[in-house]
Order: structure tokens, then sequence, then C-alpha cells
């Protein structure tokens, strides 16, 4: 029996140290030092970014998807990583460099040295000390807008000229300072058109580049007009239905639209107008698409003053001269004395 007795096994268990506890915390430290990183990056960025790189991320974030959306020039060669709404105040717009081109001064800042006075001896002899010093006074306002217009020019040409997308439609952008201001045709070539056929309906790229002219043109006090030109090719129903002028007219509010869309202040634009095929640019061959384009032009005073008196009610005298005013007019008219006819505009 005692041979048969199963044999006793005692387990005895070695009690250790607590076993180890998890790595959660290693992870918690991970994140606070990562974050801590983040932070003084942060802070390193700010401390060591312009005014102009900080207002333009402030604008991008503001209007994120503005240019996957609307289109227009990237970063190219720019200092800051994003893209897209946000304008560096600190360079040119696009690729340009910064520093490559000065911001358009304002009518107040430019210093302009009175002309000489080329009226003849007879004319001088009826003049007034006041009248005098009106007539200065204009001719030295309008020779500062003439230099403030042609600023605005070099800035509108940079604009085209720093952007790969816009310079190869640089040969259908045509600008020029004419006495009613700075004109900017937009107009269309064999193959590439600016709008839609027989259409109002702009191309992307023409939407683009309206957008970033609007943008510059914004940065200056002058009023705007806008108007649409078309070739001499008719429709099927002539005159009779919709026609050039409905075409043209179309095409100009388009205009018109895109302007603002680029964040123009419409309250700027002061005339949008249809002329159809009246004024071609070919004047030898009128169905040349380049007659076929929109017209912006930043108007001067004179101008902008001539377009007002068009809705005034002028006390004309029946037994007027039908020959314009000489100068003196001008000059009374800044003065406050009423005049008969409004200031030239060109034709």
């Amino acid at each position: 029996m005692a041979d048969n007795q199963q044999p006793i096994v005692v387990k005895r268990i070695k009690k250790g140290g607590a076993g180890a506890h998890g790595g959660a915390w290693k992870l918690a430290y991970a994140d606070f030092v990562t974050a801590m990183m983040a932070f003084f990056l942060l802070m390193w960025l700010l401390g060591s970014t312009t005014k102009g790189d900080l207002k333009g991320i402030a604008d991008h974030f503001q209007s994120p998807l503005k240019l996957s959306m609307a289109g227009g020039p990237g970063t190219g060669s720019s200092n800051s990583p994003i893209s897209g709404g946000g304008t560096d105040l600190t360079k040119s717009v696009g690729d340009a460099a910064r520093g490559s081109y000065k911001e358009p001064r304002k009518l107040s800042e430019v210093k302009v040295i009175p002309a000489e006075s080329k009226m003849a001896p007879g004319e001088a002899k009826k003049m007034t000390p006041e009248l005098q010093d009106a007539l200065d006074k204009r001719a030295q306002l309008e020779k500062a807008e003439r230099v403030l217009l042609q600023d605005l020019k070099a800035k509108v040409e940079a604009v085209i000229e720093a952007s790969p997308d816009f310079r190869q439609f640089k040969r259908q952008l045509l600008l020029d300072l004419t006495s009613e201001g700075l004109r900017i045709q937009i107009v269309d070539e064999q193959n590439r058109p600016m709008f839609d056929t027989s259409s109002a309906e702009m191309k992307p790229y023409t939407k683009a580049i309206v957008r970033a002219i609007g943008q510059v043109l914004n940065q200056v006090e002058n009023k705007i007009s806008i108007s649409g030109h078309t070739d001499a090719a008719q429709y099927a129903g002539g005159s009779r239905g919709f026609s050039n002028w409905e075409l043209s007219a179309n095409r100009a509010n388009a205009s018109r639209r895109e302007l603002i869309q680029g964040g123009m202040d419409e309250r700027k634009i002061m005339r949008v107008v249809g002329l159809s095929s009246n004024i071609p640019l070919d004047r030898n061959d009128p169905y040349s698409p380049i007659n076929r384009r929109i017209t912006l032009i930043v108007m001067n005073k004179r101008t902008e003053e001539a377009i007002r008196q068009e809705g005034r009610d002028l006390d004309v005298d029946a037994n007027a001269p039908l020959e314009p005013q000489p100068i003196v007019e001008g000059a009374k008219r800044e003065l406050g004395v009423r005049s008969g006819l409004p200031l030239p505009v060109r034709k």
C-alpha cells in the first residue's frame, strides 16, 4: 500500500519586485515634446517673417480656395510656401522679385514743376490772377495724374510679365495713355479668342486676366470705363434681333462682373457701354479678330468730369456759338463758375 501512494508536490512561488508599467507615458511625453517643438518653431517663424509675408498668410486663410477656384498666378519663385488667396505686399504680383516694382503713387505724393504758359499774348491780357492760378493748378494736377497713370501702366505690365500663364497673352493686351486716361485693351487673336463664339461667356484664362488687372486698378482712386467691341460680322437677323449691339454690351457687362469678382470696388465702375463694330481697331479689315475686344479706361479727372456733365441740365444760351469754348472757360469751371459746354472728350 505504501508503494502505491502518490508523491506530494509542493509549489513555492518566489515573489519579486513589481512588474514594469505600460508605455503610455512615453507616448504622452513624445506628444508634449513635439508640441513644444512646433510652438518654438512657430515663434521663430513669426519673429523672422516680414509683415508682407504675414499679411499674405492671413489673406490665404481668409480665402484658401481662391487660386484653385478662380485661377491665377502661383508662388513660383516666391519665398513663401503658401499659395492661394494671399498677396505678399513686399513684392510684385506673381513671380516678380521683391522690390522689383514700386507701388503706384497717390496723386498728392507726385510733385510737379509748373509749366510755362503757352497762351497767346492777347489771351494772357484777358486773364485775371484768379483764372491764371486756376489754370496753373489744373495743369499741375493733370501732369501729376499722368505720372500716376504711367506708374499704374507699369504695374499692370509687371503683373502680366510676372505670371507664365499671363505672359503668353501679352500680345493680346494693349496698354497706352490717351487723352481720357490709361487705356487697357484685351483683344482677340486668331485661334485664341477671349470669349466663346457669339457669346458673352468668358474663357477661363480671360477671367483670370481680368481679375488680376482689376486687383491692380483697385489701388488707385480713378473711375473705370468699360466698353465692348465686336467685328463687322453680322447675325442672320441683322440689327432687328439680337445683334452686335447686344453682344458688345453683354461682353462689357461680363467684364464688369469679373472685375468685381477679382476684388474691385463696384463703385469705381462709372460707365459700361457696348459699341458694336463702330470703332474698329483695324480699320483696313473690319472682320479682323483684333476688332473683337474689351476696353478698360482708367479715366483721368477731366474725362470723369465730362461724363458727369452729361447727366446735368445745362443752361445753354440759344445764341451761344457752336465753336468750342476757349481754355478760359475751363478755368472758370475750376473756380466754380458755370460753363455752357462740358470738357472735351476723345472721340
